[in-house]
Parts: C-alpha cells; structure tokens; sequence
C-alpha cells in the first residue's frame, strides 16, 4: 500500500503495535510481595507465637530463600518440596521458590510416607523442607527414594522432632542475599507450584499451576469475596492445599496479616478472633463443625465480624444456618485441585436478604457463579458437551474454562487429554443449573444412587440428614438391590453422646424432606473413613455396602 493510501484508510492497524517490556509483562504473585514491601514495609506480614514479621523483612527473607536456594544448584523449572504447618516459613516459600524460578511443591502432611516418596519421586524434588514435627514421616521416606535430595530441617521450639538435614532453614537462609533479584517468570505460562490430588482412587495426580493463574486467581479471592481493606487473615485452611486457594498471594496484594496457626481447634480459632481481630477465615465443612462444637469456655465473644469461606464439600444448610445465628458472614465457594482451588462462588444478592434464616441457607449452600476471573463454567450433558437446560432439575458435569484452570497433569498426557476433551475442563462432579444461572452439585460422577431408574443425588439426603442436631458426619452411598438395582443406604457418625436410639428420627427426618424413593433403607452408625484431606471416602463405603449384600447370580 502507498504512504498516501495508508494515511487514507487511517493507517496501520492496531493490532500492528509491537509489544514491548514497558507494556507487557508476565503476571505474577511474585509482585504482590515486592509492592507490599515497598508500600507498607512495617505492616506486619505473619504473626505466629510471638513471632511477627513486617512486609518488608518478608520480602528480604523470601529473597534470601531464592538466593540459597540457587546457590545450591536449584534452576528454573525445578521441584522444591515442602513438609510443614502453617508456618511462616510455608508462607515464604509461596514467593522465595517461585523467585528462583523454581517450582513451590507443598506436601500433604497427613499423607503416609509411601506416597510422599511417590510424590518426591514424580515430581523430581531437588530439595526438601522439612518441619521437625513431621521428621518420622521424612525419614521413612528418605529410606525410599534412591535420587540425591537436599534437606532442610524446619525447627520450630514448639515441636520437637530429629533433625534429618544437613542445614536448617535459617541458616540456609544466612546464605542468601536480601537483595536476591527476582524479575519474575519470563513467560507467566512458566509453572510455579505443583499440587498433587488426594489420590482416594489410585495414584495422586501432580496438577500443575502457572504464573498467570494464580495471580488472577489471587486476584479473584479479593474481587469475589470482596475482601476489605487490611484483611487479618487465620490460617484455618491448609496452606498445602491447593497453595491455600491462592491466598497466600492474595493477602499479600492487600498487604494484610497473615495469622498462622500449627494446629486447628476451637479454642485457637476463637482466640485468634479475640487477640489478633481476625476478619477472614477459610476452611473445609468440618472446621465450620469444629466452630459450632465449642464449648462454653473455648467460644469468646469477639466484636468485629468475621467473614468464612468454605468449600470442598457442599455444606449443609444447617450448619450454614447455625454459623449465621453466631454472627458469621458464611460465603459457598467451589472448584477443584485443577482450578486452582475455589473459582466458582456463591455470589449474595440484596434481595436474598428479606427471605427468611431457612431459606438465606438454601440459597448460600449452592456453588453459585464462575468467579470473575474464570471465564466460564457451565453444567452440560458430558457425552454431547451441551448445555443442559436450567430449570434446577436436570442434571450435568460441571465443565470449566478459562485462565484459572491447570496446565495440565505433569508426566500424564492421557489424563490431562481427557480432561480436557471438547475444549473444557471436565470435573467429573454432576450438578443442575437453576433459572437464575446458578449452579448447585448433586454429587460426583461416581456417587450418583440409580434406583429403579431414577437418578438420586447422595448430597440431597446426606443434607436433609444433618438436620438432625446429633449428626457430625454422613455420607450415603449406593446398596446393591435385587429389584431396584441400587437403593441409598446412609452411614452416619455421631456426636459422643448420641445413641443408636435416633435412628428412627432421622428416617422421620428423611420422610418428612424427601421423595420415598430417596429415603435411605437403613441407617449405620460408624465412624467415617476419611482422606488426608478430611474428605469422606464413599469409596471404602461403597465397597462396605456391596460386601454385605450378596444378590442371586
């Protein structure tokens, strides 16, 4: 095209603008610390058992941990494992791995040694830190692996535990520079943390998670939550879990206070909110239980309110109405380890607020929309990929895509292809789609009861069942059947002092807020099996139900 042709169509076109290091540039957490520490360096960062640390010595103890750690041979790309509670120094790593352009694993501490030395295996760990706490678990699994590994000793005085390594963390910390340059990922599709499934099923799965994802799913936690200014953050949640859902990053994009906390009771959560204000809490069901067992002494009256999000389980709408009766803004959030944690959430309406306690519940137990972040979730016949209709009914797998879902499964190409079969995430978790848009699960793939031709959700009776004030746990699972094929059949735990005696009351329960085709044919009283994770295992369930039950050939 001639110069003057050019001028007369307006020129080049946009989209002919070169991209340029001032105007592009990888995302990345990492930044969330380094404004912190330049915006409020004496802020403070972590609090743990007398120990409080500013933004600003954070960052420097984040750098010098990425300076060590390279000066050890650590490169970009590499694994370093982690072994530890809710410590600041699990924290740090979140930022000073990622600085050395290595790739932050978070070990499951409740997991056995076995499948710790599968992981460190797997993922090819250059190092490993280790809480002195959790040392007889390391040393077993140090006795398992053959590759050369680097160990750090985590020493905390209020745990014991032998020491494994040949250094600990501080002094391999006195090696490295606080002035450590961490420019960041060069592409922020670069990996920077690997997190394994529970693995109830077979092997765990390494999901692997990039730069990009976890700065907009950080980002997401603060815009969907609404998280205020300043936030005081308790470390309830398991900060190996799914990197914490993102939210040791995004404590740091607010340069709030990080609240850490070794072990999770009652009495600690409710003297956290007392001595330090706590505002943001995030937790599984269970510590929501945990919040609601109190006794007298352990529960003390705090004036600031106190915002939880819960996820991993779909909470039961009474306990959902029992935390609000105490003064707790209880906000549902869903996703998976392969969305980065929580990306789907149940959004408030002003106008759910005129509706009364019972149904305020039914509305906060569902999962809600895709975080603003995500790009889209929907609930779709998952052998044509269509939308099902939304009419609260139908049911579906719940498809994911966009930005905040995994790379893929490291060193699985089968299973990362058919997860990503049709252009979405598969979840393998079936849920209905209401008229309003918002979705609600009904179970996992595998737990779903077909009775008689029917399809029955296990959630819907399990929930229905925790209204009986006795019930700490339940899970239903399908009993093989002569006539119908399956029907529900309903292990219960209860609290200790609680009798076999209420089983008639919850089948009176069950009649009274279920179809009776969806009532449970017997009730088992049981202490439930569960995951690392504090997750039922309906599949050791399953196969308790199938076993008593012997049909005709």
């Amino acid at each position: 095209m001639a110069k003057d042709e050019k001028a007369a169509s307006g020129g080049e076109p946009c989209d002919a603008l070169a991209r340029r290091s001032a105007n592009h540039v990888a995302l990345s957490p990492i930044s969330f610390l380094r404004r912190a520490a330049k915006a409020y360096p004496d802020r403070l960062a972590t609090v743990y058992n007398g120990r409080r640390t500013t933004w600003a010595e954070t960052d420097r103890r984040a750098r010098r941990l990425a300076s060590a750690l390279s000066k050890h041979g650590v490169r970009t790309g590499d694994s370093v494992a982690i072994m530890a509670a809710n410590t600041p120094e699990l924290y740090e790593a979140h930022f000073g791995v990622p600085m050395s352009g290595a790739v932050l694993c978070a070990l499951n501490i409740r997991l056995d040694a076995d499948t710790i030395a599968y992981i460190l295996a797997h993922s090819g760990a250059k190092v490993v830190l280790c809480d002195r706490e959790f040392s007889p678990t390391m040393a077993a699994v140090l006795g398992k692996i053959a590759a050369e590994i680097l160990v750090v000793d985590i020493i905390d005085p209020a745990v014991g535990g032998e020491p494994l390594g040949a250094i600990d963390y501080e002094a391999l910390l006195a090696e490295g520079d606080p002035d450590f340059v961490a420019s960041g990922p060069d592409d922020e599709w670069d990996a920077i943390t690997l997190n394994y499934t529970s693995g109830t099923t077979g092997r765990p799965k390494g999901v692997v998670y990039h730069h990009r994802g976890a700065y907009l799913n950080a980002i997401g936690n603060i815009i969907d939550w609404n998280m205020g200014e300043r936030p005081i953050y308790l470390w309830t949640l398991p900060m190996f879990h799914c990197n914490g859902w993102c939210f040791p990053w995004s404590v740091a994009a607010k340069a709030g206070t990080n609240i850490c906390l070794r072990k999770v009771s009652a009495d600690a959560i409710y003297a956290a909110l007392v001595e330090h204000g706590v505002d943001h809490l995030c937790g599984a069901p269970i510590v929501l239980r945990i919040m609601l067992d109190a006794t007298e002494q352990e529960r003390r009256g705090f004036s600031r309110s106190c915002k939880i999000m819960t996820a991993g389980a779909p909470p039961p709408a009474t306990v959902l109405l029992q935390m609000q009766a105490y003064g707790f803004d209880v906000t549902h959030a869903y996703g998976l380890t392969e969305t980065y944690g929580p990306s789907v959430l149940c959004a408030w309406r002003e106008e759910w607020d005129v509706l009364d306690p019972q149904e305020q519940a039914s509305k906060r137990a569902r999962q809600g929309l895709n975080y603003v972040v995500l790009e889209d979730v929907m609930v779709a016949d998952p052998l044509s990929g269509d939308a099902v209709p939304k009419d609260g009914a139908t049911m579906g797998e719940i498809f994911f895509r966009g930005n905040v879902v995994m790379k893929g499964y490291l060193n699985d190409d089968p299973a990362t292809e058919k997860a990503f079969e049709g252009g979405w995430f598969r979840s393998g978790d079936l849920a209905v789609a209401h008229p309003d848009g918002y979705i609600q699960i009904k179970d996992r793939a595998k737990d779903i009861i077909i009775s008689g031709g029917e399809n029955i959700s296990s959630i819907e009776i399990e929930d229905v069942i925790y209204r009986h004030p006795a019930v700490v746990g339940v899970a239903v699972v399908a009993m093989p059947d002569e006539k119908w094929g399956e029907t529900p059949t309903a292990y219960v735990e209860l609290a200790s002092e609680a009798g076999p005696a209420i089983a008639e009351e919850i089948m009176a329960i069950c009649r009274a807020g279920l179809a009776s085709f969806k009532c449970p044919r017997q009730v088992i009283f049981t202490t439930l099996p569960r995951t690392s994770t504090g997750k039922i295992q309906k599949r050791l369930l399953r196969d308790l139900a199938r076993a008593s039950v012997r049909l005709p050939s």
